[in-house]
């Protein structure tokens, strides 16, 4: 089975990602079942986060705002070929998979909008870049880049607004901030 052929397939792990198989994605959604995921924090030179709001019509959390990109990766297909895969498809962005920072793994499970549940195994990236999303219609309907600051202010004032996933991310992020710039002050 190539990868291509597993693109509307999961891989689902337990919580040490060890792989158990593949499932539709949809189904996997329904049975709240872990599965693997990455998620892409993307910064500017000037510190600020890239957000971008997901489309109306994803098939949950439609116009919630969330991190530069998430996806899950097919099977076969590391972590990082996923994360340079996605931000293109999503975002319109070529990244390096070489400059990615590999912030933390965690585990989360949590119930969504539409009987559907998020249960995944997430590798997070941090990525610095000062080039210009070109995003997706079909993914994204707007994006944005906020200063550290005001994005504390905007989760902590209307936490709704934001996916139930980067909310989790945002959190623990905050201890690897010093990562993030250290990994651009040396490859810049």
């Amino acid at each position: 089975m190539s990868l291509y052929d597993t693109k509307d397939q999961v891989v689902l792990v337990d919580s040490a990602d060890t792989d158990l198989g593949t499932m539709e994605k949809m189904e996997a959604h329904q049975k709240g079942l872990m599965h693997r995921a990455v998620s892409i924090l993307i910064f500017n030179t000037k510190g600020e986060w890239l957000l971008h709001q997901r489309a109306q019509e994803k098939y949950h959390a439609g116009g919630l705002w969330t991190n530069a990109c998430c996806t899950h990766p097919y099977l076969g297909e590391s972590y990082e070929s996923a994360a340079e895969r996605r931000m293109m498809e999503e975002m319109g962005m070529k990244i390096d998979r070489e400059r990615l920072v590999h912030l933390f793994d965690f585990t989360y499970k949590v119930e969504l909008d539409n009987g559907l549940t998020e249960h995944e195994y997430d590798r997070v990236f941090a990525y610095l870049t000062d080039a210009e999303p070109m995003p997706n219609a079909e993914e994204v309907m707007a994006w944005k880049h906020l200063r550290h600051e005001a994005l504390v202010a905007e989760i902590t004032s209307q936490p709704e607004r934001y996916t139930p996933w980067f909310r989790i991310i945002f959190e623990k992020t905050l201890p690897h901030l010093d990562k993030v710039r250290a990994s651009s002050s040396e490859k810049h």
